[in-house]
C-alpha cells in the first residue's frame, strides 16, 4: 500500500497545528509542506519560519517541496527547520547534484521534483543521489487542479529507470491524485500520494485517507 502525504496547501493556516494533528491521527504517513516564492510559480505561501512552529508526531515525516528559485540560498535554513525530506525543482537550479549531495550529508532525504512537461532524462544522471522523484501531475502553483492523465505514463517510465539501475528510490506524484486515479497511480509504481482537496476538502480526514489507500 502506497504511503499518503496531505498538502498543507489545502488546510486551514488559520488553525494548521488542528489541521495537522487531524490528519496525523486520520492515517497520514507524511506531511507535504509547498514552498512557493512567487517567482518560481505565481503564489507565496510559508518558509522555514513557519515549518519550525508545526507540531512533529513520530513515524511521520515533513517532505519538503520548494518552488523557488535557486534553493541553495535557503538550504541551510530547512536544514535547521529540521525537515526530514527536501525536493528541490530540476528546473530552479543549476548544480543540482551538488545541492542533492549536501541535502544528504545533512541528514535528510534527497528528492528532486519535476513540471509535467520536463523530461525524465534531465534527472537520469542523478537518480543515484535521490531517496525521492516527484512527479507532478499538475502544473505547480496553486492546489485543487485536475490531474494530467498522461502523467501515469511518466511513473512507470521513472519507475523503470529505477528498476533498471538497481537503485531504491520512491516515487511521490503531486497533484490532482484522487481516489480515481490512485490506483493506476500504484500499478504504474507511485510509492506516495500528495492529496491536498483530496484530504482536507474532504469532511472526514480518516475516510478520505482509508478511500485513497483502498484505491
Amino acid at each position: 500500500m502506497f504511503k499518503v502525504a496531505p498538502s498543507v496547501l489545502s488546510a486551514s493556516f488559520a488553525k494548521l497545528e488542528t489541521e495537522i494533528k487531524a490528519v496525523v491521527e486520520a492515517g497520514a504517513d507524511l506531511i507535504h509542506l509547498d514552498v512557493m516564492d512567487g517567482v518560481f510559480v505565481p503564489n507565496i505561501t510559508f518558509g522555514p519560519m513557519i515549518i519550525q512552529q508545526m507540531p512533529r508526531f513520530e513515524g511521520v515525516e515533513l517532505d519538503a517541496h520548494l518552488m523557488i528559485i535557486n534553493p541553495e540560498a535557503h538550504l541551510q535554513s530547512f536544514f535547521e527547520a529540521k525537515v526530514d525530506r527536501i525536493a528541490l525543482h530540476v528546473e530552479s537550479t543549476t548544480h543540482l547534484q551538488r545541492h542533492l549531495r549536501l541535502i544528504r550529508e545533512n541528514h535528510v532525504k534527497s528528492a528532486v521534483a519535476l513540471n509535467p512537461s520536463t523530461s525524465l532524462r534531465d534527472i537520469e544522471w542523478v537518480l543515484e543521489d535521490l531517496d525521492m522523484v516527484v512527479i507532478m501531475s499538475v502544473n505547480p502553483g496553486f492546489g485543487g487542479q485536475k490531474f494530467i492523465e498522461r502523467m501515469i505514463y511518466k511513473v512507470e517510465e521513472i519507475k523503470e529507470m529505477i528498476i533498471r539501475k538497481g537503485l531504491k528510490v520512491e516515487i511521490e506524484v503531486d497533484g490532482g491524485v484522487t481516489p480515481e486515479n490512485a490506483g493506476s497511480l500504484k500499478s504504474a509504481g507511485m510509492d506516495i500520494a500528495v492529496a491536498g482537496s483530496a484530504v482536507f476538502g474532504k469532511p472526514d480526514y480518516a475516510k478520505a485517507i482509508t478511500a485513497l489507500k483502498e484505491a
